[in-house]
């Protein structure tokens, strides 16, 4: 016969309940209990029933994560430690890619499977968070909000971040200054951007719109929109990318048509995700913290599953300039 919680109730001379909730790591078990069971379970070879406990407690522990593509360098670093704190909260991760955000795959996210989903890659205008809310499946917004949604999320001050390089630039001496920004329907687009232009406009500096390219946050984007823009007359000294990857995708382009970095051109992107300080690219960047923004997303989407009644909760992370190789004085 299988080893059952009971079993290791009896032997560790505690209640199947308190077995429940040690092994599930509930802070209100005390270390001696915990020790107990441990050593109990251990001893008898017990290997929980995720099944058996899903039906006893109408919980799956599973979580559903949507993300746009697991190719983009960029979200590897917050499925990473999302998936750690998750686990550490005693859940399971179950990834979702924007190109599986189709019918089928709302149905999936919304057929009581999951005890909740973090939206990563949430655009200003989706309907998911309005059925998720709809519903009452419990997510939190990761990276990216949805405007007019009231939600739990951890998020990077990123009209801030936009606003210390236009600060920076300006610092340094650029005055012919450029963007390339990602999506307008995503808050990460659209708000670092409006940080940029106010904070340009502030030290009296014009961001006219034929030195914006707009695209998608990947490599492309960056690789296209630098060659255009070296064409413009003047030339621009300074390039704010929306994120890494986009500069990544700028200084290829740059290093493609011999633009000498940072000599005649400074590249910043934001983010700061590990391939940025990589010697081949030595990318002055804006630096938040990743991977506790993940993790506090794991954490706020675990409380909200136990306490629906909370109040929407925003974790907001500070942004700082990193300089790096990519940037000097006009």
């Amino acid at each position: 016969m299988a080893i059952t919680s009971h079993d290791v109730a009896r032997l560790a001379g505690v209640s199947q309940a308190t077995v429940s909730r040690a092994l599930r790591g509930d802070p209100r078990v005390t270390s001696t209990t915990l020790d107990r069971v441990r050593q109990a379970a251990q001893a008898l070879n017990y290997v929980p029933s995720e099944a058996g406990r899903s039906l006893s407690t109408s919980s799956s522990r599973r979580i559903g994560v949507v993300i746009s593509d697991l190719t983009n360098p960029f979200y590897p670093h917050l499925v990473g430690p999302l998936h750690d704190e998750l686990e550490r909260l005693d859940y399971r991760m179950m990834l979702f890619t924007e190109r599986t955000e189709s019918a089928i795959a709302t149905q999936r996210l919304l057929d009581r499977s999951i005890d909740g989903v973090v939206l990563a890659t949430a655009t200003l205008d989706s309907a998911l968070p309005d059925e998720l809310g709809r519903r009452s499946l419990p997510f939190v917004f990761l990276n990216r909000e949805a405007d007019n949604v009231p939600a739990d999320s951890a998020v990077v001050d990123n009209r801030k971040g936009g606003g210390l390089v236009a600060e920076n630039l300006v610092r340094l001496g650029h005055r012919d200054v450029a963007m390339i920004g990602g999506p307008q329907d995503t808050s990460t687009g659209r708000d670092r951007e409006l940080g940029f232009r106010l904070g340009l406009a502030e030290a009296g500096v014009a961001l006219p719109e034929q030195y914006i390219r707009r695209g998608p946050f990947d490599f492309g984007t960056g690789y296209e929109a630098l060659a255009a823009l070296w064409e413009l007359r003047p030339r621009p000294t300074a390039v704010f990318c929306g994120n890494d990857v986009i500069a990544i995708g700028a200084l290829n382009a740059a290093l493609r048509h011999g633009i000498r970095i940072p000599e005649e051109l400074t590249l910043i992107g934001f983010d700061d995700i590990p391939m940025a300080g990589w010697e081949s690219f030595d990318l002055t960047t804006v630096r938040h913290d990743l991977h506790e923004m993940a993790r506090t997303s794991a954490r706020l989407l675990a409380e909200r599953i136990d306490n629906p009644g909370l109040a929407p909760r925003k974790e907001v992370f500070t942004p700082e300039i990193v300089f790096r190789g990519t940037s000097s004085h006009t």
